[in-house]
């Protein structure tokens, strides 16, 4: 039997077969590239969020965390109104014993120096008899008290006077002869010479912070209304 080819054409030739385990080769190889996509995509995105995290910590300069002014432990600026405090009047420390007093009357309303003698001696001061001023004093614009230097107490005593009097400008060490109308004290080792911007008022009226007694208060008229008068 001849080998050759027979008159019908050419030998067809053999078709190459895909082996049987190509299949699964690719699939598995997919699934490792599958797999290192995913990876790297991982890898991509942690290192975008440490630079994140970074750039936090980190502000730039210039941005309002460097400057100090804006730390938070600078205390906010308080808007709460500064509280007042009460007013206060402290009262002098009167000292109305330990030195007498004698009033001479230095001005031209008769009867004064006795109105006050009286009214210093239910104050609290140790009086004698009130007397006229010396004839060479006239009458005095403003009051005088003078002390007799040798003498602690009568200063201390003259400073309170000048109190209850509602300031008296000019205190002073007495004279070698008082400026009575006999040169006398009669006792006494404080002056007052009782000037017209004293005379014939009483203590509240001079000074009504140190007065214990009340002052009469006259109420504004109101319209069809008589005037009333209280005590206060």
């Amino acid at each position: 039997m001849i080998d050759g080819p027979d008159g019908s054409g050419q030998i067809p030739r053999r078709t190459t077969r895909v082996s049987d385990g190509g299949a699964p080769v690719s699939g598995a190889l997919a699934i490792v590239l599958a797999v290192l996509a995913v990876v790297a995509g991982f890898l991509i995105l942690r290192s975008i969020s440490d630079g994140g995290e970074q750039a936090a910590d980190f502000p730039a300069s210039g941005s309002s965390a460097d400057d100090p002014s804006n730390s938070q432990d600078v205390a906010p600026e308080s808007t709460d109104p500064i509280a007042t405090l009460p007013t206060t009047t402290t009262l002098p420390t009167l000292v109305k014993t330990g030195a007498t007093v004698i009033v001479a009357n230095a001005n031209g309303v008769g009867g004064s120096a006795s109105s006050m003698s009286r009214a210093l001696a239910t104050d609290g001061f140790t009086m004698v008899d009130a007397v006229n001023s010396a004839v060479t004093i006239g009458d005095l614009d403003i009051s005088v008290i003078y002390f007799e230097p040798t003498l602690p107490a009568a200063e201390v005593v003259a400073n309170s006077l000048a109190a209850v009097l509602g300031g008296v400008e000019t205190i002073a060490p007495m004279p070698e002869t008082p400026p009575t109308r006999d040169g006398t004290l009669n006792g006494a080792s404080v002056l007052l010479m009782l000037g017209n911007d004293k005379a014939g008022k009483t203590l509240a009226e001079l000074a009504p912070e140190l007065s214990s007694t009340p002052v009469a208060v006259t109420n504004p008229p109101i319209a069809g209304e008589a005037t009333t008068t209280t005590t206060g």
